[in-house]
């Protein structure tokens, strides 16, 4: 297509984008779908152009002085290189790293100037893409075989499962994803998972299991031996979820719907429950960037007590001595160590093993936290 036909595209999808109340991802996925015309290199750069503006669209509007139409922050962009203005002691730091002021501020408070800016400058570069190979059906040397035509591949530090690709393909479209061989999964997320240490016969509850990721990480290791149960406020990704376990082979699941009766049930069954809380997602800016513009401390703090809640209530499931894994995709010491804190002094559980911790660098695995407690 013609460079106008592309220019068209991306200053009418920024001009909506705006407008609108939907994550960058999904606005993308929606208006894609809905302009089919749009070929796979300019939709390319259409999401790339996008993605990289809402990073550093702080250090662009900087040097936009008072013109801050698409078209100009477009024109900046293109000849940036924020790396070169990190320094820079003229322009604010928050301007430099790209977030919001109010963010920057809070970062600072909690992780320390030097750390604050470190998070945001590797926040503002792609996440890296990983998939994990699903051990029911595979190995990963025997999968990484099989995609090598793909793209150049490599195999994961810390979880056995995982393959990073140097640049992206339609993964989703592959005859090896439709027979359940992998999912895209972040080795973050997938070492997360792997806290729960589940055995064959074990019952293990993923308490906000979303669309499954979490389970379909833990269930190959029970063998298809006892359950793994899924439950979620929100019935229709359990809809999702109950596809993705089929096409995974998993046959030793069970869904709790939200509105079940009989929920109680299966409280003190539990050898193992996760609960991979609702978060600021603070750990994840690099995939959801528009999300840093909406920092709101106030709202960070209901979400604290919302986490402690659900902990409590998921607490229930865990049998006598079982285990509970407290899980975030965040690096704020609200959402993780603090919360930790609050557990062991307000509930019946103790602390086991040193929690799991990741923090984004280029080219590296998401921030993540997961620390594993023991019902008392």
């Amino acid at each position: 297509m013609s460079s106008k036909f592309r220019a068209t595209h991306l200053f009418h999808l920024l001009s909506a984008f705006e407008k609108q109340s939907l994550p960058l991802d999904v606005f993308l996925r929606i208006y894609f779908k809905d302009h089919k015309a749009i070929g796979s290199h300019d939709r390319k750069y259409i999401a790339e152009t996008i993605y990289s503006l809402t990073r550093w669209k702080g250090l662009v509007d900087f040097f936009c002085k008072e013109d801050t139409s698409w078209e100009n922050r477009v024109s900046i962009l293109e000849g940036l290189s924020p790396e070169s203005h990190l320094d820079d002691t003229s322009i604010p730091l928050h301007t430099r790293v790209s977030f919001p002021e109010n963010y920057f501020n809070y970062l600072s408070q909690e992780l320390g100037e030097d750390k604050a800016k470190e998070f945001c400058v590797e926040s503002n570069y792609p996440a890296p893409i990983t998939i994990r190979a699903n051990a029911i059906k595979t190995s990963r040397d025997a999968l990484m075989e099989k995609l090598k035509g793909i793209a150049t591949c490599t195999p994961g530090k810390l979880s056995p499962y995982a393959i990073h690709f140097d640049r992206r393909a339609n993964f989703f479209g592959l005859p090896e994803f439709k027979e359940g061989l992998f999912e895209m999964q972040d080795e973050a997320s997938q070492i997360g998972a792997f806290q729960v240490k589940a055995a064959p016969g074990d019952h293990v509850l993923d308490y906000c299991s979303g669309a499954g990721g979490k389970a379909l990480a833990i269930a190959p290791s029970m063998q298809g031996k006892g359950q793994i149960y899924l439950h979620d406020i929100r019935s229709q990704v359990l809809v999702e979820a109950k596809k993705r376990l089929k096409r995974a082979g998993i046959q030793n699941s069970q869904f709790i719907l939200p509105d079940d009766p009989k929920i109680k049930r299966f409280w003190g069954r539990m050898d193992w429950v996760l609960v991979d809380a609702p978060c600021s997602g603070s750990g994840t800016l690099r995939r959801n960037p528009d999300m840093k513009w909406y920092f709101d401390q106030n709202a960070l703090e209901k979400l604290a007590q919302t986490q402690r809640q659900i902990f409590e209530e998921a607490l229930k499931f865990v049998k006598p001595k079982g285990h509970i894994v407290y899980a975030t995709c965040s690096v704020l010491p609200i959402e993780n160590d603090k919360q930790v804190e609050w557990f062991l002094n307000n509930l019946p559980v103790k602390l086991v093993g040193v929690p799991f911790r990741s923090f984004p660098k280029k080219g590296e695995m998401d921030g993540f936290f997961a620390a594993t407690l023991q019902n008392c």
